[in-house]
C-alpha cells in the first residue's frame, strides 16, 4: 500500500468517525458510507495530482 493510499484511508477513517460522533452514521449504513467516502476522497486526490502534473508540464 502506497503512502497516498494510507493517507486516503486515514482521512476516510477520520471523516467516518466524525459522522458517527455527530450521529449522522449508524452501524447499518457504515459499509456503504465508508466505501462512498473513500471513493470521493480518492477521486479528489487523483484530480489534484492530475492538475499538479498538468501545471508542472505547462511551466516547462
Amino acid at each position: 500500500m502506497s503512502s497516498i493510499d494510507e493517507q486516503i484511508l486515514r482521512a476516510t477513517k477520520e471523516v467516518i468517525v466524525k459522522f458517527i460522533e455527530v450521529g449522522r452514521l449508524s452501524p447499518t449504513g457504515f459499509h456503504e458510507t465508508f466505501k462512498s467516502t473513500y471513493r470521493t476522497i480518492k477521486e479528489t486526490v487523483e484530480d489534484l495530482e492530475e492538475k499538479s502534473q498538468e501545471q508542472g508540464k505547462k511551466k516547462k
